[in-house]
């Protein structure tokens, strides 16, 4: 007998069960999906990203496996591939019921894709653009929710100009997602438009792209019918997660030992790319062979802020893509250096926390913000890489094998879609091909370091330095930075790069 859930009531965006479901178990998958769902996974060994910090969840990082797309994109992770609107008891934790084989010994890779399955919304909110007062927040759970500034994150600076939207963002400790709509009224007091942003709060971002859909229904929802918010509100009861009182971080029953393991079958982030070119493809192609510079500011952990005008979606998917060029999965390489913080989405109210930050990534719609050249390192505005560090100048320009690097990813990428179309490979992804491509290129430096500065003779000469895939004149400057950063202090310099 399947036992009833004690969920809340079916959501909107929820599928009501059928008849036939209601009056019996809960069929089973098709053999045929069953097998795709397991040829499609994959877990890349040995490969974590140490001083990462993409998710506030207990323990830092929250570990997720991610699952190959023909379109070359990342899919959601495998713990959580199960889309809005599936029938709940198909889901791991509900599994469980339809079995008849009695109680079994359950794994520990069982245990955290529970863990990964619960809910971490810790707030919804609706934010309004009135015309006299500008952004407001408009209604929100919890009620006693510090949301102070929310209002400027869920609908960016010149938002006015675009129909739809999303926006990734922090806000302290969480990470937020909002989807912002501009309708067309026939009012003078709204000035002829109505705009508003439906968003959510969670502990961790990578969990956020299953609510997408919800919350571009809900902003519409908003438009037509201002003030309706039961399905926010019957959201909220289902979704939200229990905190410590605090507030601080999310109570699971997850033991700190079950991290270590789980944490290496993770290799990058997973948020859910809807870009409809692929993320990482589309962020290569928009970059072209700056992609190399991006990668070594990357590596060396600088503060990165990217300036675009709104739409701001495809522009926070840039920010993930740069936080992904500095993977690195030899342990302890990463320890002493700042994490690689994914600020996404920033205005001037974000000024202060940035102000601490030593290494982040972020994006903007505020031009004012490359007056403030004390907030970062590296500023992007759209296609051109630009710093105001008299120390970091010389990094902008390629080297020779920075060009050989880029030629020999782009060599890869038309192998890999060779083999889409002529072999149908729905397994391999660009976005897989890409990641593991800069994921070695940084194994192999950091290796070459290692294995000198353990070696009798720790001096890094022009041989080794080739053998990191670096040029020993072009990049002299950033091998010095990358000693530096990452704390080499025992390697000698040969006098050939000195004087190069």
């Amino acid at each position: 007998m399947v036992e009833r859930s004690d969920r809340a009531p079916l959501l909107d965006w929820e599928e009501v069960p059928s008849a036939e479901k209601l009056g019996g178990a809960a069929p089973a998958p098709h053999p045929k999906e069953r097998q795709s769902s397991h040829s499609n996974s994959r877990v890349l060994p040995g490969c974590s990203t140490p001083g990462f910090e993409w998710s506030n969840g207990p323990g830092g990082h929250t570990p997720s496996r991610s699952v190959s797309s023909s379109d070359g994109c990342s899919t959601p992770p495998l713990t959580s591939n199960t889309p809005v609107g599936t029938d709940e008891r198909l889901r791991p934790d509900k599994e469980e019921h339809l079995s008849d084989s009695g109680p079994r010994e359950v794994s520990l890779e069982e245990r955290m894709v529970k863990w990964e399955e619960k809910d971490q919304i810790v707030s919804v909110f609706v934010v309004t653009f009135n015309t006299r007062s500008g952004n407001m927040l408009e209604w929100c759970l919890p009620k006693d929710m510090d949301l102070e500034g929310v209002e400027f994150k869920a609908i960016a600076s010149g938002s006015h100009r675009v129909t739809t939207d999303f926006i990734y963002f922090r806000k302290g400790c969480y990470f937020g997602l909002a989807c912002f709509a501009n309708m067309a009224v026939v009012s003078t007091v709204e000035r002829g438009a109505r705009m508003k942003s439906v968003g959510i709060l969670s502990t961790s971002y990578t969990l956020l792209y299953r609510y997408m859909s919800f919350l571009e229904h809900q902003v519409r929802l908003q438009l037509h019918s201002p003030g309706h918010y039961s399905p926010l509100e019957a959201f909220y009861e289902d979704k939200r997660a229990l905190l410590p009182p605090s507030g601080d971080r999310v109570v699971t029953a997850c033991q700190a030992n079950a991290w270590g393991a789980a944490i290496n079958h993770s290799m990058h982030p997973e948020m859910k790319i809807t870009h409809p070119a692929g993320c990482m493809s589309q962020f290569i192609r928009f970059f072209g062979e700056q992609i190399m510079v991006l990668w070594k500011l990357a590596l060396l952990r600088r503060r990165i802020l990217i300036f675009s005008p709104p739409p701001v979606g495809v522009v926070c998917y840039r920010v993930y893509c740069c936080c992904c060029l500095a993977n690195i999965s030899i342990p302890g390489v990463s320890v002493a250096v700042p994490k690689f913080r994914p600020f996404f989405y920033v205005n001037v109210a974000d000024i202060s926390a940035l102000e601490n930050e030593l290494s982040y990534v972020a994006c903007t719609t505020e031009k004012i913000f490359e007056e403030k050249k004390d907030l970062y390192d590296v500023y992007v505005d759209n296609q051109n890489v630009k710093t105001y560090r008299d120390g970091l100048k010389p990094l902008l320009r390629l080297s020779t094998a920075d060009r050989e690097k880029y030629r020999k990813l782009t060599e890869q990428r038309q192998m890999l879609l060779y083999s889409q179309e002529e072999n149908g490979d729905c397994v391999s992804s660009e976005e897989d091909l890409f990641i593991l491509f800069f994921l070695e290129q940084n194994n192999q430096i950091f290796q070459t370091l290692t294995d000198v500065a353990g070696s009798p003779d720790p001096t890094l000469t022009q041989e080794s330095v080739r053998a990191m895939g670096l040029d020993p004149h072009g990049d002299r400057l950033f091998l010095l930075h990358l000693l530096e950063m990452y704390g080499y202090d025992t390697l000698l310099v040969s006098e050939q790069l000195c004087c190069s």
